[in-house]
């Protein structure tokens, strides 16, 4: 197993229960992926996803290991979800109660609510398919594409998310509020497919929750998981090479020479590296480079972890604070890939929830802003303090006055680190965009086309990106990884 992000833990796991021997490699110091965790003057800070909205999907894993998740980790159900604050001041809170969301929505559009209801029973049938029939299918043909294409054209599967909303309210408020979403997995809501309008039901069916401790405390409860059923996982171990024989893959070599040989090679690697950087070329006939760098990817992030010397009581654990542009915004972050005056922002205060996340009396804060991946050319060694500062200011004028004066620990996160730490294509911090044409069988598939045994887990496979998918991703080697007693 190549990588130790969500995807190959869970992927581990449900080998290990199929009678495998799993060995992890993970290149850098300690488990999670983009869910690692920094530890820095007493704060806390998870380093990529904070909402936890399928909580069933973590419960199986450790049902398959004969274990109770809650003996490990406690989740707790958020309230609000999260608030998102307009430009023009009005705010939105995204909540679980039906009732309440329904007077959020009549509280900004009363002429909406019908709409809305309209729109929710639509997102509950779109998940009942997208998710519950295909989330967890290999997608190994066309063949097996063409028998889902009636049900997804009756889904509406080439309208946009945005576009979907728009059909059932007008409040230009609510449209965003509704179609933010994909945002969430590195898509734009005005070109991703309506398929992930399923995420408006999944929120409201098992709500949005937060790991007590952090969500590094989901990541060490699945190593603890694999290292009971007898797996192993190794740390600051970069593999260089998945090893093949003709067209199958064999082992790996690792950067020190070491070869280990395997039965099977799973990659939790960004699909791009995997295929670019790992495996020889005359084996790759559908995924050439030419193939990859025509692909469209997902925009890339940036963040900033500080920690507060004061409370914030008034804030929540999630808040979303929209700028002065939406379409026009996205247009620059995904089509013109340039870094706009402007911008929109996810604020994360865990310590809303769990203040041992900060010393006595602070706040541990992480926000995020999306901004183009590399291609744009953004030389981010000279970009990054002048745009963090930009949103200190912002974040001074508005949910947290006395920002500038209150940081007692600041670290940032840049597309570069995507690139570089993380080794992820372009910097994009979610692989491919979740576009209708990179969905399902158009994306990279979990069994690879090119190399026989050899899988992928992870974003940039499918279903995709965000704890629900790439967990999904980890189930669909259920179906494509023969059992361990047939390869002995």
């Amino acid at each position: 197993m190549i990588g130790a992000g969500f995807g190959g833990l869970a992927a581990a796991i449900r080998l290990g229960a199929r009678g495998y021997r799993v060995t992890v490699l993970e290149r850098l110091d300690a488990p999670g992926g983009r869910a690692y965790v920094f530890r820095q003057d007493g704060f806390t800070f998870d380093a990529g996803p904070t909402l936890v909205t399928a909580p069933f999907l973590f419960e199986e894993l450790w049902t398959l290991c004969g274990r109770r998740m809650e003996d490990d980790v406690e989740l707790r159900e958020l309230s609000p979800y999260y608030r998102i604050h307009f430009h023009d001041g009005d705010v939105f809170e995204a909540v679980g109660d039906d009732e309440a969301m329904r007077q959020q929505v009549a509280r900004l559009s009363p002429g909406d609510l019908a709409g809305y209801d309209r729109y929710m029973a639509e997102s509950e049938a779109i998940f009942k398919v997208g998710f519950e029939e295909l989330g967890d299918q290999p997608f190994l043909s066309l063949k097996h594409m063409a028998r889902c294409v009636p049900d997804l054209l009756r889904l509406g599967v080439f309208r946009s998310v945005h576009a979907h909303v728009a059909k059932h309210v007008r409040d230009p408020r609510l449209r965003i509020a509704l179609s933010f979403h994909p945002l969430f997995i590195g898509g734009n809501p005005f070109d991703v497919t309506c398929i992930y309008s399923l995420i408006a039901f999944l929120e409201q069916r098992w709500g949005v929750h937060f790991a007590m401790g952090g969500t590094n405390r989901l990541v060490s409860g699945l190593v603890g998981l694999i290292d009971g059923q007898g797996g192993v996982i190794r740390y600051k171990t970069e593999v260089r090479a998945i090893t093949v024989d003709g067209r199958r893959a064999t082992g790996v070599r690792l950067a020190s020479g070491e070869e280990i040989p395997a039965d099977i090679v799973v990659s939790n690697a960004d699909t791009a590296w995997t295929y670019r950087n790992l495996l020889p070329k005359e084996v790759r006939r559908r995924w050439t480079d030419r193939r990859i760098e025509r692909a469209r990817y997902s925009m890339s992030l940036f963040l900033w972890y500080f920690g507060t010397r004061r409370r914030y009581p008034e804030v929540a654990h999630h808040s979303i604070l929209l700028g002065p542009r939406y379409r026009g915004l996205l247009r620059d972050i995904f089509d013109r890939k340039v870094l706009a005056d402007d911008f929109s922002l996810y604020l994360h205060r865990p310590t809303a929830t769990d203040p041992s996340l900060a010393p006595e009396g602070c706040d541990t804060f992480y926000v995020l802003s999306p901004v183009p991946h590399m291609a744009s050319g953004i030389d981010w060694r000279e970009t990054a303090e002048g745009y963090r500062q930009k949103i200190a200011a912002a974040l001074s004028r508005t949910l947290l006055p006395g920002l500038e004066d209150e940081i007692v620990t600041s670290r940032i996160m840049t597309p570069v680190d995507f690139q570089d730490r993380l080794l992820s294509y372009q910097g994009a911090a979610f692989g491919m965009q979740p576009t209708f044409l990179q969905s399902a069988w158009f994306r990279p598939h979990n069994r690879s086309e090119d190399v026989d045994r050899l899988y992928l887990v992870g974003a940039g496979t499918h279903p995709g990106a965000g704890l629900p998918g790439v967990l999904s991703t980890a189930r669909v080697l259920d179906t494509v990884v023969p059992d361990a007693a047939a390869l002995a």
